[in-house]
């Protein structure tokens, strides 16, 4: 099976594939100070939970891992972890000079996060282009991608709950609430205000800058899929109208797509 991991800056998310499905996913806390020795013992003790349905499998779950991070310091100890635990395991780590199939068209494409062209791929891949990949995590990220697959560029925005945090900690009577649609856009009280102020206004951020990616990918912004991931997708996607399809685990697809064009058994 392959273990595909998106290192994020607040988590992290594994997933398991057997073949092209997806049969066990997991998020755990990014932690910049976790050792190579502690990453293997959380790893495999969330694929020590997982049995296939033929029971427990003969000899190690594990027969490729792919993987991108967007945190050195936990790329670093990943990169040990594999040497240490997985010596003999076929391992791709997205980085420049890694196959991805993703002409990034670009001023510099090296300054590009990895997960970004990994979105990328497996939208393309999934929906077919012009596509746009709306990323809600630790920032909010809009990426175009092309009739042909290639990545153009992008936007980038603060995260939700970034957002959340710092209105929370400026604010003298304000404090962090909880990430759930209000009783209605006019809020009755300041939880319910700032809930409105941050679910609309997301949403409204959404919309806003992906009709203007799409006005300028196509000439009919209707033929322009916009797909949404991301661990924060979930609280916007009801209120933001111009997303098309949801896909959680859109990472995990690249990154499984990025190891068959990476390695010829697979």
């Amino acid at each position: 099976m392959l273990l595909t991991i998106d290192v994020g800056n607040t988590h992290s998310v594994l997933g398991l594939f057997d073949d092209k499905e997806i049969v066990e996913h997991w998020r755990i806390a990014t932690d910049a100070r976790r050792t190579a020795d502690e990453l293997a013992v959380t790893i495999r003790s969330l694929l020590d939970r997982y049995v296939p349905p033929g029971g427990a499998p003969e000899g190690d779950l594990i027969t490729g891992i792919s993987m991108c991070s967007t945190v050195p310091s936990v790329l670093h100890e990943m990169r040990e972890m594999f040497r240490r635990y997985y010596p003999d395991v076929p391992s791709v780590v997205v980085e420049p000079g890694v196959r991805t199939g993703v002409p990034v068209l670009m001023d510099n494409p090296k300054e590009v996060g990895a997960d970004r062209v990994v979105n990328s791929l497996a939208a393309a891949h999934l929906y077919g282009g012009p596509c746009i990949v709306v990323d809600l995590g630790t920032a909010t990220t809009f990426d175009a991608v092309s009739a042909r697959g290639e990545y153009i560029g992008g936007a980038i925005a603060p995260g939700i709950e970034i957002s959340v945090e710092a209105l929370g900690s400026r604010g003298a009577q304000l404090r962090k609430v909880e990430l759930a649609r209000p009783r209605s856009v006019i809020g009755k009280s300041t939880v319910e205000a700032m809930q409105a102020g941050i679910l609309y206004g997301f949403a409204g951020q959404i919309d806003g800058i992906v009709e203007r990616m799409a006005a300028e990918l196509s000439d009919d912004p209707d033929t322009v899929t916009v797909v949404a991931t991301g661990g924060l997708a979930t609280i916007i996607l009801a209120e933001a109208s111009t997303i098309d399809v949801h896909e959680p685990w859109l990472t995990l697809v690249g990154l499984r797509l990025i190891y068959e064009r990476n390695t010829p058994s697979a």
